[in-house]
């Protein structure tokens, strides 16, 4: 436990119809009765002493757990206030946790903030509420990257991948594989005071099957967190643009083979095709989509469904645009960069916060339009191509390896990536280690040593859930949580 009670707006920036502020901490309930008087409609969770019903004026005791309906004073005025209150331990913390649910006016929620911090809490740190959380033996390192990975998500994929790890089910495994790891190493330090005569000696070749059997336990838990990796972990760059852009000519010229349907009539493409692909040595996901029709009916409105869901879950958009196509802007000459304005409102289409590079596609063909600086249409950079002859792949590839380069840097797109890397690297530290403890007992090596591969291999489980985490890799794990969680 620690002495300092944190606070943070907990709720997304911007107007809503419900703000909330979180503290956890030693202090908690000493602020929020200075703040709050209950109202006679406030209500106990486990315990009906959770508030003072004989007066619409008195401080909620917060005995237990309890929802509290009543007033704030934010040290300006009064405002309407539900509290969760959630005494520790049995709490998300561990801690005294409490919420206080205010409307969701940015001005208020700054007041209510300013009012808690004022009356003794600290500003919470990115991630400290699930920090606490953690060292206070709530959850393991697992289930707080899987909080990290949920609030993240930005599809239904990624969200059910972070779910699994929130509910456990990596760290139940791991649990399940260090138990099994720690009764090996017993026998085989057990075995070290006896002869094989003896009684309390363990046979080498039964040692040898224990180790066989958590081996392929742990090849399971690796093969499923590799398969998370590929799931959620390679990132994405989806083509988009008008039908018959050149989307799949593109698709399969940086594919390297003859994936798509390449036709001249418009809406070709109707199912998405994904395909491994190298940009700069680094591995991606391309995938081609149908292209965007505001038009489109029936079947090909379906597949415009599916195709934005693809869009929206992408890690760089690859906007197409056919270079030679009539846009019909009246007052524009061809070849004047103002034909950009044109391509505003399909620029729009794309959704926000997604880094974009645009093909400016078919340039071989005569009377092409000139390509429009990059910041006039908000893209991350112009690439000059011609999909049908290949020229211009290899600025494209470099452009969308830089843009991939930025996201990883900079946004939370690459979290998913980042923890299914790290929990593979332990899981294979402990498999290396415990193909030594086999191989040892296959080589009658002596069981001392044996014993220590063994250790070591619960190490690299220890590491995964965070017993034995250096303290700087835990600060750059938490650093990338949002405030408030």
């Amino acid at each position: 436990m620690t002495a300092t009670t944190i606070a943070a707006i907990a709720s997304p920036p911007g107007p809503g119809a419900r703000g909330i502020v979180r503290l956890s901490g030693p202090g908690t309930r000493a602020i929020v009765r200075r703040m709050v008087r209950a109202s006679d409609r406030a209500s106990a969770g486990e315990s009906t002493r959770a508030v003072d019903r004989d007066s619409t004026d008195a401080p909620p005791e917060l005995v237990a757990r309890a929802l509290v309906e009543g007033r704030l004073d934010d040290g300006r005025g009064t405002q309407p206030v539900l509290v969760l209150w959630m005494p520790g331990p049995r709490s998300y913390t561990g801690e005294d946790v409490a919420e206080l649910h205010v409307p969701g006016s940015p001005p208020l929620l700054a007041a209510v903030l300013e009012r808690v911090l004022a009356l003794g809490a600290v500003p919470a740190r990115p991630g400290e509420f699930t920090r606490r959380a953690f060292e206070n033996g709530r959850i393991d390192l697992t289930r707080a990257e899987g909080v990290a990975e949920l609030v993240a998500a930005r599809n239904d994929a990624e969200a059910r991948a972070a779910g699994a790890l929130l509910l456990g089910g990596l760290g139940t495994r791991l649990g399940a594989l260090r138990d099994a790891l720690e009764d090996l190493r017993a026998l085989c330090e057990a075995s070290l005071d006896f002869d094989e005569a003896d009684t309390g000696h363990v046979a080498t070749a039964e040692l040898a099957e224990g180790a066989r059997t958590i081996l392929a336990r742990l090849d399971e838990a690796l093969g499923f967190e590799r398969a998370r990796t590929r799931a959620s972990g390679a990132p994405r760059v989806v083509l988009c643009g008008a039908p018959n852009a050149g989307k799949s000519a593109l698709f399969n010229a940086l594919a390297g083979a003859g994936a798509a349907i390449v036709s001249d009539l418009a809406g070709t493409t109707r199912d998405t095709l994904e395909v491994g692909i190298e940009l700069d040595g680094r591995a991606a996901r391309l995938l081609d989509t149908p292209g965007l029709d505001l038009e489109a009916a029936g079947v090909d409105r379906a597949a415009q469904t599916v195709a934005r869901e693809y869009l929206a879950s992408a890690d760089v958009a690859l906007w197409v645009v056919d270079a030679a196509a009539e846009r019909g802007d009246s007052g524009v000459e061809r070849g004047d960069p103002r034909m950009a304005l044109g391509l505003v409102a399909e620029r729009a289409r794309i959704p926000a916060g997604i880094p974009v590079v645009l093909a400016w596609n078919k340039v071989d063909l005569p009377r092409t339009q000139a390509a429009p600086e990059s910041g006039v249409l908000g893209v991350a950079a112009v690439a000059l191509v011609s999909a049908a002859r290949g020229t211009g792949l290899e600025a494209l590839r470099s452009s969308l390896a830089a843009a991939l380069e930025g996201e990883a840097a900079g946004e939370t797109g690459a979290l998913g990536r980042d923890v299914a890397r790290r929990h593979v690297r332990g899981l294979e530290a402990a498999r290396a280690e415990l193909e030594f403890a086999r191989d040892g007992l296959a080589d009658r090596q002596p069981l001392d040593l044996v014993a220590e591969h063994l250790r070591r291999a619960t190490l690299g489980l220890d590491e995964i859930r965070g017993v034995t985490t250096p303290e700087d890799l835990l600060d750059r794990i938490f650093a990338r949580f949002c405030l408030g969680k």
